[in-house]
């Protein structure tokens, strides 16, 4: 835990085609950390869209962020953009090497992996992109959230806010993590229990699978692109 009267910098990346849940989930906690100052950063300061047409608009570019003590990595379906970025992932890594803690979110994972950053690392990611790891030289494990040292990983999507909810625990206390999640009302209750591969019912696996099959191939080519750049061998 970090103390109280130590201030903190937590800005999160965004970008064009991102899951905006991977970022407004997590916003929901992290904005809430006592003390803290909380920035979203893009690679101008021009709004973007989300993957389903939602307009968001960064507080600053990249450029304009200052060493942050918290850095959060969202995915989405435009993290393929910036497997190959070297701006952004020369951004990342820079943040990362001075960061308290970083936290990736989804196949934001997949982003700091083609930054360099999970070679022996535990880590997670959505359930479609979670074989890609490897690739990337990070040790897979099939957890809703993963703690490794000062990295924290969300599985897909909306276990961001889990594993926000984990870093403000890491950060300030429990307390305070339990504080924000009293204030968000966060008890979920789902309808179904159809949330991971292993409790979905056999066919709306499949079906999710082939709604996900072309950009699954896509990020695979992209990773293994990237993890000869890197000289990684699966």
């Amino acid at each position: 835990m970090i103390p109280h009267d130590a201030h903190l910098q937590i800005g999160s990346l965004l970008f064009e085609d991102i899951d905006q849940i991977d970022l407004t989930g997590p916003f929901e906690v992290l904005s809430r950390i006592p003390n803290s100052t909380y920035r979203i950063y893009g690679k101008t300061a021009e709004p973007v869209r989300d993957l389903r047409g939602l307009r968001l608009t960064p507080d600053a570019a990249l450029s304009d962020a200052p060493q942050l003590d918290v850095l959060h990595v969202p995915g989405g379906f435009g993290q393929e953009a910036l497997m190959e970025d070297t701006e952004v992932l020369d951004w990342i890594a820079r943040q990362a090497a001075g960061a308290r803690s970083v936290f990736s979110v989804c196949t934001g994972a997949l982003v700091c992996g083609a930054a360099g950053l999970l070679r022996g690392r535990r880590a997670t990611t959505h359930w479609a992109s979670f074989h890609l790891l490897p690739l990337f030289g990070a040790i897979p494990v099939n957890e809703r959230v993963v703690v490794d040292g000062n990295w924290v990983f969300a599985a897909g999507v909306t276990a961001g806010i889990d594993g926000a909810l984990r870093l403000a625990a890491e950060l300030r206390g429990d307390d305070v993590a339990q504080s924000i999640q009293l204030y968000m009302a966060y008890a979920p209750e789902p309808p179904f229990n159809s949330g991971t591969p292993e409790t979905a019912p056999a066919a709306i696996l499949a079906q999710a699978r082939q709604s996900v099959a072309a950009i699954t191939a896509q990020r695979e080519a992209t990773a293994r692109r990237v993890a000869t750049r890197l000289g990684i061998t699966d």
